[in-house]
């Protein structure tokens, strides 16, 4: 099993996104610790009104991620997530590509639809169009970073014989696609090298527009569907998990029966689990890195 630290979020208006540390530094301890990825999530223009009740500011994740991989030599680097509709598919194509080539083909390009309403609108772009953008970015992503020519149209963009280079250094960058619905599950099987699937309890699922995950006997029935639509393509496929329940920010306490919760995870096809901790003083943060690494990452 590899792990994923997401850098925690500032929740509300008080906190600054800094204040669990330095991105460089809290990505090299968890590099240190045996972490395998770095995560940071997106929401560039939330509403305040979200914030005020529990909503999350965050860094841009490609500049913050940029930081992360001058810190670290092998630690993947993973946007968790990008919202796909908030950009040209062109400029995510070119800030995916910079990214890994300078850390050398280190990123896993995660993505999603998005859900907050006022961050579309406050953005200038159409909530409703939303799937068909996100579908916009699949095609051209790809083909983006072959460095050949080529020509793309969507809804708000003609492309004729554009060119991107330089190359990413993997070619293509795998995506990992974040949600729950079917919609998703289909995407991750057709098109993808990846899927995040998001432990959502039932209350907050309205809120996230994403179906509720709330059992790991649905994730099971969820990854063999997946298996399944993807046929050929099965092994292809990463699945990482956010970790299902609460305590894991408490590494010491409870531990058999986290191990045993990553046992089963691991039995029914998940590869990563992705975990974050409260935000705070940033020697909480190193402690709390070094005290996972020894329990679970160095065993």
């Amino acid at each position: 099993m590899r792990f994923v630290f997401n850098y925690p979020e500032a929740h509300g208006l008080g906190r600054d996104l800094l204040d669990s540390g330095e991105i460089g530094d809290v990505a090299a301890a968890a590099e240190q610790a045996g972490f395998s990825g770095f995560g940071l999530t997106e929401h560039p223009a939330p509403g305040a009104n979200w914030l005020a009740h529990g909503g999350h500011q965050t860094l841009d994740p490609f500049v913050g991620l940029a930081f992360a991989a001058a810190a670290t030599e092998r630690l993947h680097l993973i946007t968790y997530v990008s919202v796909a509709p908030y950009r040209s598919p062109l400029l995510l194509a070119k800030s995916a590509a910079s990214l890994d080539r300078l850390s050398h083909g280190r990123l896993r390009l995660g993505i999603g639809t998005g859900y907050h309403k006022t961050e579309f609108f406050a953005l200038g772009v159409d909530f409703g169009e939303r799937n068909a953008l996100f579908d916009e970015a699949l095609e051209v992503l790809p083909r983006a970073w072959s460095g050949e020519p080529f020509d793309a149209e969507g809804l708000h963009f003609t492309a004729r014989s554009v060119l991107q280079l330089p190359r990413p250094a993997q070619c293509p960058i795998p995506i990992w696609i974040g949600g729950n619905s079917a919609l998703t599950r289909r995407r991750v099987a057709e098109r993808a090298q990846g899927w995040m699937p998001m432990w959502v309890p039932e209350e907050v699922a309205a809120s996230t527009r994403s179906p509720s995950i709330a059992s790991l006997g649905r994730l099971a029935e969820m990854i063999a569907e997946v298996r399944e639509l993807a046929g050929d393509r099965a092994d292809e496929i990463d699945i990482c998990m956010s970790y299902p329940g609460p305590g894991i920010d408490r590494p010491t306490e409870d531990v058999e029966r986290h191990r045993s919760t990553i046992a089963e995870l691991a039995a029914m096809g998940v590869d990563w689990i992705s975990l974050s901790h409260p935000a705070g003083e940033p020697t909480a943060i190193l402690d709390f890195l070094d005290a996972f690494g020894q329990t679970y990452c160095r065993e």
